[in-house]
């Protein structure tokens, strides 16, 4: 069976969605509840290289975190890498890996591209 892995929020619609698009079609699913564990910075490097973006492009803008302590901010890459792993709430999500492509699934039919 394939296998891929989400980075999962148990309270977000869209990775609900996502999850159930997986499932249906038979992957195995390696679950990150990237929440409660947060990335490290090399991981997280990781994911973004896959995905083929910055982390200024993964940012949830409209997340009240990022509108009271980041907005309108001027950082490097590097420093909104470690923002993102210092405030994980403020990655979008859901993202999933299958092998060495990743997506952002919004809306969940995206993850059709990368399976």
């Amino acid at each position: 069976m394939p296998k891929v892995t989400i980075y999962h929020n148990g309270e977000c619609s869209k990775c609900k969605e996502t999850n159930e698009l997986l499932q249906s079609r038979g992957y195995d699913i390696d679950y990150r509840f990237y929440l409660l564990e947060p990335p490290t910075e090399a991981e997280l490097q990781g994911v973004l290289d896959k995905l083929r973006m910055q982390p200024s492009q993964i940012l949830r803008r409209g997340e009240p975190l990022f509108t009271e302590k980041f907005e309108g901010k001027d950082l490097t890459e590097n420093e909104w890498l470690k923002v993102i792993v210092d405030n994980p709430i403020l990655m979008q999500r859901p993202i999933v890996i299958n092998g060495e492509r990743a997506i952002i699934a919004r809306p969940p039919e995206k993850v059709l591209d990368i399976i």
